[in-house]
């Protein structure tokens, strides 16, 4: 059919009223019809009039429509499109995206890793032919296109881009406002493919903002992007606006505060909610610094997580992703001042729907995230470690009191006593971490105020180590832990921190750790040389507390308790858990038993063959241990209360356990050669 021959042309008004040919449009609306609208929406009265009902039957239809909406973005009444606009990004359903991705699975029997898609839809993979059918003088890579759901989201920013720059009011901060909101639900529905909606993000404030750094390409450059039109094109003016908008620095305020406020909620919102790869915690900040920083400390065999940033396309995406925020937060004046106040304070706690429907009405009513501005912190703090990129002037970053008021605020309280710490997002997890860790290699530590303040900050890294799931962040908790003890030197406070962990923790692998604090300060104050000299105690009475043997006397009835009632007279059941429970903890105290036991130099100074005496570890503790073994074997015998507990590995650990136990047994002589 001829162009002049299409409804759209021939019903364009005055041949029909507006109502009339919105209906014809939505009737006729096809694919292939796009071209023609597209050509009918550059009139400005008639996009002006029907344009923003038009944006809602167009979406569906992209990339086909993005043109149109383009037009509609430019010429539209920009007050009546941004709403529609910020409403049908509040409607994009993302599940589809998922489904989409399995469909695609059955029919081309593809990878079934949906990140792997994900990666691959950034990068142009086929090639086209010329269009006028030639051979190609160079190949032409034409990407794939990514789901409609995305197309969506990445479309309707590039509207708004143009839309927020159109209105011309004295309250521009109020549809600013709305705008922001839309798009931080909008991306907070989605689950796949963030790094292309955080380019978009990032194109979309740069515009609202007027920043004129262009945006850096990712690595694979995505081809989604392809709304290159924004605002390049020119634009209507505001049909209900005034000629000329006096300035208000209040008002400039509130919108540079939004903007703002804005880009930490997004960074909250993607790296909080980091799609679990290969064991990753999230940036992997704490690792990446110790591998850059500790070369050494590297297990051989194991590759790096900084080569792993590098090489495996997931990781790099989501390095190119916090890049363009980290860029996109210096450009927009966030100073690290108000990073390091807003992750301390309290938020105000009110109700979304109350949230949305009132506007600020001041900057300072515009919070920023508290999560999100300790990311940024971090992410900066990091980066002048890992890129070497200049970090402002900023006051000392300390462990005391910086870092344990950053805990305070960000992580569940020790105190709480139902397990949350620690359960925590592993990005936040880490982020936290790595401060504390570059703080340690700044030797930033502080003083803290008091030895409660102390012991506090130490409980809350240790059972940051005890109860994160995962193993790496675990390390580096154990290690701030040791190293941040190490740090006191008070001795007094540090062998009052171990026997508190021995005597009230609860978690056995923190008993553990405290077993090999008191192993580490018993051989550092005790070496076997008789004629070096070691530091003395803080306290200036000579040797160090810890080669006196009243540290090890405090200590025994809880590095090597009564163990008689719990594994030999309770019912098996109760003496099972308890021993499964327990059973790391033991191990650990017989094998620092053995030490002192083997170390001849220690047997008078230490008096260890008094402390053996004294708290008859022979009865109350080693020979439990010895008859456990036998009771649980036999209950593990066809019938046994324990027959269902018998596997390889139970077999191994008690097996491990008897042999620890004799070997402490026959080195128990040795008290008697000194």
């Amino acid at each position: 059919m001829a162009e002049e021959e299409s409804p759209l042309i021939k019903a364009l008004p005055p041949e029909t009223d507006y109502w009339t040919y919105l209906t014809i449009v939505e009737y006729n609306l096809k694919s292939e019809n796009l071209p023609i609208l597209h050509k009918v929406l550059q009139d400005e009265t008639l996009t002006t009039n029907i344009g923003w009902d038009l944006v809602h039957l167009l979406v569906p239809h992209l990339p086909d429509s993005e043109q149109c909406l383009q037009d509609i973005a430019r010429l539209g009444n920009p007050r009546e499109v941004i709403l529609k606009v910020t409403e049908s990004l509040r409607l994009i359903e993302y599940d589809q995206v998922e489904h989409e991705e399995n469909e695609d699975e059955d029919a081309t029997a593809e990878s079934s890793d949906a990140r792997k898609r994900a990666d691959s839809n950034t990068y142009p993979l086929k090639t086209a032919p010329p269009e006028d059918g030639s051979a190609p003088k160079q190949a032409v890579e034409v990407p794939e296109p990514l789901p409609l759901p995305v197309q969506q989201f990445v479309a309707l920013l590039s509207m708004l881009a143009i839309l927020q720059t159109r209105i011309k009011t004295k309250f521009p901060s109020r549809f600013l406002s709305t705008t922001l909101q839309a798009i931080l639900a909008s991306f907070s529905n989605s689950h796949e493919y963030r790094e292309e909606m955080i380019q978009a993000i990032v194109k979309t404030v740069k515009a609202v903002s007027g920043i004129a750094r262009p945006t850096l390409p990712s690595r694979k450059s995505s081809g989604m992007l392809g709304s290159n039109a924004m605002a390049k094109a020119q634009s209507a003016a505001d049909p209900e606006g005034p000629a000329v908008v006096e300035s208000d620095a209040e008002e400039s305020a509130m919108q540079k505060k939004l903007v703002q406020a804005f880009i930490t909620h997004v960074i909250e919102e993607y790296m909080l909610n980091f799609p679990t790869y290969d064991n990753v915690p999230g940036m992997a900040w704490c690792s990446r610094i110790m591998e850059q920083l500790h070369p050494e400390r590297t297990v051989p065999e194991t590759k790096k997580f900084l080569n792993r940033f590098e090489d495996e396309e997931t990781l790099h995406r989501r390095i190119d992703a916090i890049g363009q925020l980290v860029t996109l937060a210096q450009d927009l004046k966030i100073s690290n001042e108000e990073l390091q106040e807003a992750a301390i304070t309290v938020e105000k706690v009110s109700s979304q729907a109350q949230a949305e429907d009132e506007p600020p009405t001041s900057a300072d009513d515009i919070p920023l995230s508290r999560l999100g501005s300790l990311l940024l912190y971090t992410a900066r703090h990091v980066s002048s470690v890992l890129y070497h990129r200049p970090l402002d002037a900023v006051p000392p970053f300390q462990l005391f009191p910086d870092h344990q008021e950053l805990m305070k605020h960000c992580l569940a309280s020790h105190d709480m006593g139902n397990g949350q710490l620690g359960t925590e997002p592993e990005a936040l997890i880490d982020a936290i971490l790595a401060l504390g860790l570059l703080s340690l290699e700044q030797d930033s530590i502080g003083d803290p105020a008091t030895d409660e303040q102390f012991n506090e900050y130490l409980q809350t890294v240790a059972l940051l180590s005890s109860n994160c799931p995962n193993a790496n962040l675990r390390g580096h908790a154990h290690y701030l832990t040791s190293t941040v003890l190490r740090s006191q030197p008070d001795e007094e406070v540090r062998l009052a921190f171990v026997r508190d962990t021995l005597e009230h923790c609860p978690f056995e692998n923190l008993k553990v750790s405290a077993v090999g604090w008191i192993k580490g300060e018993t051989i550092e104050a005790n070496p076997p040389n008789h004629d070096h000299d070691h530091e003395q105690g803080q306290n200036g009475s000579g040797d160090s507390l810890f080669a006196k043997a009243h540290a090890l006397e405090s200590l025994a009835p809880y590095l090597f308790p009564e163990l008689h009632t719990d594994l030999v007279v309770a019912p098996i059941q109760d003496a099972w858990t308890t021993f499964q429970t327990n059973i790391s903890f033991y191990l650990a105290s017989l094998n620092f038993l053995y030490l002192l036991l083997c170390a001849k130099h220690l047997h008078q100074k230490l008096e260890i063959p008094e402390l053996w005496n004294n708290n008859d570890i022979a009865g109350s503790f080693i020979q439990p241990l010895r008859d456990t073994k036998a009771r649980f074997s036999k209950e593990m015998e066809d019938g046994g209360a324990l027959a269902s507990e018998k596997s390889d590995a139970v077999l191994a650990e008690a097996k491990l356990l008897e042999e620890t136990v004799e070997r402490v047994t026959r080195a128990v002589p040795l008290l008697n050669e000194t």
